[in-house]
């Protein structure tokens, strides 16, 4: 038996209490006692406390998870506020992960919610063992890729994701996952004219590869050059984004605007001709939509990306994998399955 097999199903042996019972009654109508318990000894990493991470944070915390830990060095700013509805707009200038913990905690009182004001980058793979779940943002890609391999050796379900301004993103890797599905099936029954519907619960398994798999794509092959043409032009503008927080250490700015704006179609023409893709896959007026955090696109990425991990961790219904791509601009949501 795998390690995250055993790890999930310690999970189950989790104990529910009266009040905890009470609380998470139409829940636990919803998708069982037995998910509900693994939620309840889940331990959650949201490292980067923005207006995503509010999101993802808010949604398990309701949820009933075990503990949340937040994550984030940087201090809070004006820009945060607009996004994040739990840092207060008095405490600009305090770092960001210590003043949404209150406003976090006042949630749920049930599930421990811990502030840590480190920098992720100082953290070493003992801090990410004491987790069964890690969601990161505002990350550089070597930092995604760091860590999605750290908690792929320790058997630790990884996601990560991020806005910028009217598009985002959510990726998942969770290896070799198992869950509970549910299927429809005709069923003959003694005595009745015509068949019966009966619901039925099967085990499936699906694969996930490590982000560097799902960015470093050939897209030159036959499969590949095959998929280009209804390939989401999001995948491609993600890939912009990244490679422009790895260069300068900061998501476009709108104080900066002509000058990123300018950057990031430098590094969207050498992005696509690296990568063999022609040049109008991509529009050039994206990069005027790519700057700050819209809190609509925060509440839609963070509610789907909570809603992945409370599948993953209870085990029930079919993962999306492995990107999830919200466009306000091509007003689409999407998921796609890349290098798996």
């Amino acid at each position: 038996m795998s390690h995250l097999k055993m790890r999930v199903m310690d999970k189950s042996s989790e104990k529910i209490t009266e009040d905890e019972a009470a609380l998470y009654d139409r829940q636990i109508r919803l998708w069982g006692l037995d998910a509900q318990k693994r939620l309840r000894g889940a331990r959650i990493l949201v490292a980067g406390v923005c207006g995503m991470g509010a999101e993802v944070t808010k949604n398990l915390v309701l949820a009933g998870v075990k503990s949340v830990v937040l994550l984030d060095h940087r201090d809070l700013t004006q820009n945060d506020t607009f996004s994040n509805f739990l840092a207060p707009p008095d405490a600009i200038g305090q770092n960001v992960a210590m003043a949404s913990e209150e406003r976090a905690q006042v949630l749920n009182p049930m599930v421990d919610v811990v502030a840590d004001p480190s920098n992720i980058e100082e953290k070493t793979e003992e801090f990410f063992k004491d987790f069964d779940v890690v969601f990161v943002s505002r990350c550089k890609r070597e930092q995604l890729v760091k860590i999605n391999n750290i908690c792929r050796s320790n058997k630790i379900l990884f996601l990560a994701g991020d806005v910028f301004g009217q598009v985002g993103y959510m990726f998942s890797d969770f290896m070799d996952h198992s869950y509970a599905d549910e299927v429809k099936e005709k069923v003959e029954v003694p005595g009745q004219d015509q068949p019966v519907e009966e619901t039925k619960i099967v085990r499936r398994v699906e694969s996930f590869v490590p982000i560097t798999q799902a960015l470093e794509v050939d897209w030159t092959s036959p499969e590949y050059n095959k998929r280009l043409k209804r390939t989401s032009p999001s995948y491609f503008i993600m890939q912009v984004l990244m490679e422009f927080v790895s260069l300068y250490g900061r998501t476009p700015d709108p104080t900066k605007r002509d000058a990123d704006i300018v950057e990031l179609l430098t590094i969207k023409n050498a992005l696509l001709d690296k990568l063999s893709i022609p040049p109008e896959k991509v529009k050039n007026d994206f990069a005027e939509f790519v700057f700050g955090q819209l809190s609509p696109v925060c509440a839609i990425l963070g509610g789907v990306t909570a809603q992945e991990i409370i599948k993953a961790v209870s085990q029930k219904d079919a993962p999306l994998k492995n990107f999830f791509f919200f466009n306000t601009v091509e007003g689409v949501g999407i998921v796609e399955s890349i290098g798996v």
